[in-house]
C-alpha cells in the first residue's frame, strides 16, 4: 500500500517551484517552435540519423520520443515518425515505450514542480474531486486514454494531482495501447505499399484493414462516452 500523500506544503517554496513548471513549459514550447528542433523531426532526417546509429537506432528514438513528450511535441507526429521509420510492428513497439518513458518523466516533473502549489489552492469546493482522483486514479487515467483526452497536457495535468504514480503508470501503459497500434499499424502499411512500389498494393486487405482501424479509432471516444453514460 503506498503512503498516505504529504499535506500541503505553505510558504513561498510552492509559488516558486509553481513558475519554475511554468518557466519550463513555456521555454519547452518556445524551443519547438523557434528553434530548428522540428525541421529534424521527419522520416527522412529522423531516418537517416536512425540508420547511422546502427543496433542504437531504436533506443535513440525511444529517447527522442520520451523527450519530444516533455517538449510538448505533438504526440501524433512523433507516432506518424514511429510508423513510417520502423513499420507496423516494431514502430508499435518503440512508440510506446517511448511514449510510456515520456509520460513519466511528464507526470514526475509536473508532481515534483507543481503539487505543492496545485494542493495550496485547491479549494473545499475541489477537494473532493482532488480525493475521487486518488481513489479512483487508475480508471480515470485509463478513461481519459481512451477518449484520447491530449496527451503531453494530461501528463503534466496528472502530476498537479494525488493520483498515484503506479495508478497513472499502468491506466496510461493499458490506456494507450488501441490508439498507438492503430495509428502505427495504419502508417506502417502505407509505407510498406510506398516502399514497394506497387500501387495496386493499396486495394490489399492488409491496407484496407488498416484504414478500417484508422476510421475506426474517431470513433473509439465517443462508444466509450457512450458506454460511460450508460
Amino acid at each position: 500500500m503506498e503512503a498516505a500523500q504529504p499535506a500541503p506544503v505553505k510558504g513561498k517554496r510552492p509559488l516558486l517551484k509553481g513558475i519554475f513548471l511554468l518557466t519550463f513549459i513555456a521555454a519547452a514550447v518556445a524551443a519547438v517552435r523557434f528553434t530548428p528542433i522540428k525541421s529534424y523531426l521527419t522520416p527522412g532526417e529522423l531516418g537517416r540519423l536512425l540508420e547511422m546509429s546502427g543496433i542504437w537506432g531504436p533506443a535513440i528514438f525511444i529517447l527522442v520520443y520520451a523527450a519530444g513528450v516533455c517538449l510538448f511535441l505533438p504526440g501524433t507526429l512523433l507516432t506518424t515518425l514511429g510508423g513510417a521509420i520502423f513499420g507496423a510492428w516494431q514502430g508499435f513497439l518503440y512508440v510506446w515505450i517511448g511514449a510510456m518513458l515520456g509520460a513519466s518523466a511528464a507526470f514526475w516533473i509536473g508532481r515534483t514542480l507543481g503539487r505543492d502549489l496545485a494542493a495550496s489552492l485547491v479549494g473545499d469546493r475541489l477537494v473532493k474531486y482532488d480525493e475521487a482522483i486518488e481513489r479512483n486514479g487508475f480508471a480515470t487515467v485509463l478513461y481519459l486514454r481512451l477518449v484520447y483526452f491530449p496527451f503531453t497536457p494530461m501528463n503534466f495535468g496528472m502530476g498537479l494531482t494525488r493520483v498515484r504514480f503506479w495508478d497513472y503508470f499502468f491506466g496510461t501503459a493499458l490506456g494507450i495501447v488501441v490508439g498507438v497500434f492503430i495509428f502505427t499499424f495504419f502508417v506502417g502499411t502505407v509505407r510498406d505499399v510506398w516502399r514497394s512500389g506497387d500501387w495496386n498494393g493499396l486495394l490489399s486487405g492488409k491496407v484496407i484493414f488498416s484504414v478500417a482501424l484508422f476510421v475506426f479509432s474517431f470513433f473509439i471516444p465517443r462508444i466509450i462516452k457512450k458506454i460511460k453514460g450508460e
